[in-house]
């Protein structure tokens, strides 16, 4: 990061080709929005406080999702082109050092990409450095025309493009580092001549030439980095790319992830050495995961702290919530939002959370619902025990001591306190606070009848 260094994003356009009520740059690939993972690629080369997203459509909703970013904003209320965005602002960024222009709806760009940008440009001399690849079918694309050193001639848009120029295949990405202070000097001699009657920023390159400056080219090899999301089919391309590079990283860190195609994991996730993820499975939001950990198949985890040695069963489901470390949470067993199991915890098949902390060593290992719940250690929750924990109204919290026994089937009415070391009968309905070490049932007597099946029968 050099604090010398300015960064714009273009992010104000609506995307009509995505045919969407949400702006293009708001759409997500790889678990961020575009424009955010943009911003996370510019953060390597430039300060927060240098970094500038210039909104249009939406400005207030693309402010919100990315404040959290720390970067400052520009409205463009009219859509006049590149470089009437780049004009709009002026004001909010330095005259001098580097300015580097990027787009919200190219997620895809390396940050070592940008840093390498930095370095050829302020090695080179030039006023400009302009990014470009090389397409097999380069049409709709603006050429790049070099002149006879090597640097940028031009930069021809296709339908203005002689037969001779439409045959290049370097293409302009729209991506530049500037010298500020020139392009400041010269940018309002960009005009609107031409059909659109928009101020385009490729225009530049032939006001500094006209002034005697050069402008560079810097042609990256693959056209990956570069690819612009205006539809759909492109932005499950772009989350694909993404979500690949995640799995390839994770990899190299020493996570072992099994048939990694298939695996879905966002860019903000941090996995610990050795821990094992398996097909299928979906890794989401600000999730960290430990070190040793097993994750089964299928398995979705969204922005939750999984700590070292903890298994999780294949089909289970965690949202929200705190795994301490040798927990063992699933198969199928839903943490649905902001539970806390502690270390050595076991919460089992068909087995709801919400709102509830497990203390050290509790288990409910079958067939329960606890909500709006403290359960203290070494507790044991038998199969089809339910906290009910609304009134229709509000909901109430159960209380369950450490050592506590819940029967099977039991049914604990909340506001509730079960007292440590106590004991609940099976099948109990309990709406009453029990004391501490002791037994509570709470169940009519059963009533047997001997004889009554034939006594039935003979009446037909």
């Amino acid at each position: 990061m050099q604090s010398s260094v300015s960064v714009v994003i273009l992010a104000a356009g609506l995307g009509t080709r995505m045919k969407s009520k949400m702006a293009k740059v708001l759409h997500r690939a790889g678990g961020m929005t575009l424009v955010e993972q943009v911003i996370t690629s510019a953060a390597s080369i430039a300060p927060k406080e240098n970094m500038v997203v210039v909104t249009g459509h939406q400005s207030a909703r693309v402010q919100e999702l990315t404040a959290h970013t720390g970067v400052k904003y520009a409205v463009q209320t009219e859509q006049k082109g590149t470089g009437h965005a780049l004009l709009c602002c002026r004001e909010s960024v330095p005259k001098n050092g580097l300015l580097v222009v990027l787009y919200g709806d190219t997620p895809l760009i390396y940050a070592s990409t940008l840093e390498e940008l930095i370095s050829k440009h302020a090695a080179s001399g030039a006023a400009a450095t302009v990014l470009t690849t090389v397409l097999e079918n380069p049409y709709g694309y603006g050429r790049i025309i070099r002149d006879g050193d090597g640097n940028v001639a031009a930069i021809v848009e296709q339908k203005a493009a002689t037969a001779e120029q439409a045959a290049v295949r370097e293409i302009n990405s729209g991506i530049y580092c500037f010298d500020s202070a020139l392009l400041w000097k010269h940018i309002d001699e960009i005009g609107t001549n031409n059909p659109a009657g928009e101020y385009y920023l490729t225009d530049i390159v032939e006001i500094f030439r006209r002034a005697g400056y050069k402008v560079a080219p810097m042609q990256l090899a693959s056209e990956e980095e570069l690819l612009g999301i205006n539809t759909r089919v492109e932005l499950a391309q772009a989350d694909r790319i993404l979500r690949n590079r995640t799995v390839h990283r994770l990899m190299l860190e020493g996570v072992t992830i099994e048939r990694p195609e298939t695996v879905t994991i966002d860019a903000q996730v941090k996995i610990g050495r050795d821990t094992i993820v398996g097909p299928f499975t979906q890794i989401l939001g600000s999730t960290v995961i430990g070190e040793d950990c097993r994750i089964g198949s299928y398995t979705i985890i969204e922005s939750s702290r999984i700590e070292d040695n903890v298994e999780v069963g294949s089909y289970t489901v965690i949202g929200t919530s705190v795994v301490e470390s040798g927990a063992v949470v699933g198969p199928f067993a839903r943490l649905r939002l902001d539970n806390h199991v502690s270390s050595g915890a076991h919460v089992g098949n068909f087995v709801e959370l919400k709102k509830t902390r497990m203390g050290k060593g509790a288990k409910a290992n079958h067939l329960a619902y606890l909500g709006d719940s403290v359960i203290g250690s070494k507790v044991n929750i038998g199969a089809g025990t339910i906290t009910c924990n609304y009134d229709g109204k509000k909901k109430h919290q159960t209380q369950i001591g450490d050592g506590a026994f819940i029967g099977s089937n039991s049914t604990l009415v909340a506001p509730i306190q079960i007292g440590a070391g106590s004991y609940i009968g099976a099948a109990s309905v309990i709406t009453k606070p029990v004391p501490e070490g002791a037994l509570a049932i709470g169940r009519a007597h059963q009533v047997v009848k001997e004889g009554w099946v034939k006594a039935k029968e003979a009446k037909g």
